[in-house]
Order: structure tokens, then sequence, then C-alpha cells
């Protein structure tokens, strides 16, 4: 009889960070409520991260983590905690994560990882990518998935509505509700729109909200993608 199988290995995942100057229960939960009313869906069961700052202190580690299940959030655990910090937070059956500077690997891992993430994408860039393309307006509680595809929108996208897609998102008409672009990981997606008002903008897993996307291009045509592992806005 043979042995069970069993293999440990590492790997990454995306994890939503959370900064806040104020960790006590009650701002936390108005600022975690506050986002999550903006794009409820897209949040529920969402893994995430608190980065701490040395000067807090006397969190309440097993508070925080029973208010994120209330909320149907998923607590991994803190970054950048003072040992002080680290201890009360895995008393709490909290992970100890390093962001930032802290995480960078050694110039030779480096060098290997960017090769690693050169050769994947390459072979994204490899795989053909079919057109999905939708000649209506979306509405609200309406939600378009083009996987292993790109989608053009020949309309509008409303509030409430969510459209996703593998690859490019091109939207002939106002972006009112969600748009999710790279949604199998590939951070050189885009989402191209005609009048930008987004509820929530995302490409592979990074995503930002109404309130971050409020300035020189809201309520014009713009372009959003990525740039050094962060959603920037552009002219379309």
């Amino acid at each position: 009889m043979s042995e069970p199988f069993f293999e440990l290995k590492g790997s990454l995942f995306p994890l939503s960070v959370i900064h806040s100057s104020d960790l006590t229960l009650a701002g936390l939960q108005t600022a975690l409520e506050k986002k999550l009313s903006q794009a409820p869906g897209f949040f529920h069961q969402a893994a995430m991260v608190i980065q701490l700052a040395p000067e807090q202190q006397n969190i309440d580690f097993a508070g925080i983590k029973q208010l994120f299940t209330a909320l149907k959030l998923v607590l991994v655990g803190v970054a950048n905690a003072s040992p002080e910090q680290k201890q009360q937070a895995q008393a709490a059956g909290l992970a100890v994560l390093r962001l930032g500077q802290d995480a960078k690997p050694t110039s030779s891992a480096s060098t290997a990882a960017e090769k690693q993430n050169d050769s994947a994408a390459a072979s994204v860039q490899q795989v053909p990518m079919h057109t999905k393309v939708v000649e209506q307006n979306i509405r609200s509680g309406q939600q378009i998935y083009a996987k292993g595809a790109d989608l053009i929108v020949r309309g509008a996208v409303g509030a409430g509505a969510e459209v996703i897609a593998d690859g490019h998102i091109h939207i002939y008409g106002t972006l009112r509700g969600k748009a999710i672009a790279g949604a199998a990981g590939d951070t050189g997606k885009r989402i191209f729109c005609h009048n930008l008002q987004a509820e929530l903008v995302s490409i592979a897993g990074h995503y930002w909200l109404s309130d971050s996307l409020q300035g020189d291009f809201w309520n014009k045509a713009a372009c959003i993608r990525m740039q050094d592992d962060s959603i920037v806005i552009g002219e379309l």
C-alpha cells in the first residue's frame, strides 16, 4: 500500500493590505463597512493583511480577528510588526508577514525571480486571446465574464453591474460599475472606457475603489493599467 502523498511548496497569492491610523475596533469597523458597501461582492471572504506602525500599541488583535469574521473577511495576519506587536498578534492566531523593503530577496534571488517573471509573461503573451462582444448596456445586478478573452462592451456598465475578463476590457460608454481585467493574473491587461465613473477597477487582483479614482480622469475617457505593481490611470 503506497504512502499518502504530501508536498509543501512556497507560493505567492494576492492579499489586500490595510493601512489605517485607527485600529480600534470601532474605528476599524466603520472604515471596513464603508469600503464593503462600495463593493460587497468583490470583498466577500477576501484575504487581508493589516500593516502596522510602531506607534500603534495596545491593539486588540483577537477582537479585530472576530470583527473580520463577522464581516465575512479573512484576516490572514499582520505586517511590519514590532517585537511586542508580533507576540500579541501570534497569541491571537495571526501570521506575521513582512512587506515592502524587508521582503526584498537577495540580488541573486531577485535576478532569478525576474527571469521567472519574464518567462511567465512571455508564456502569457503567447496564449491567443479571443474577443467577447456585448452589444448592449450592462445593467445593475448583471455580471459578464469573458473567460480566456478580451471583452468589448458597446454600451455602458451601470452602477451595481460587473464586467470581468481574463484579457483587456473595452467599454464604449460610461463605466459606473465594476471592471476587472486580467482576472487570470496577467498584469499586462488594461481597462479602456469612454467615461470613468467606476465603483471599482481591478487588474490581476490589484484594485482601486471610486474614492481613489476621482482625480484628473474622473468623468473622462481613460486607460487603466499596471505600472510598478500599482494601478495608474492615463489618457485613452
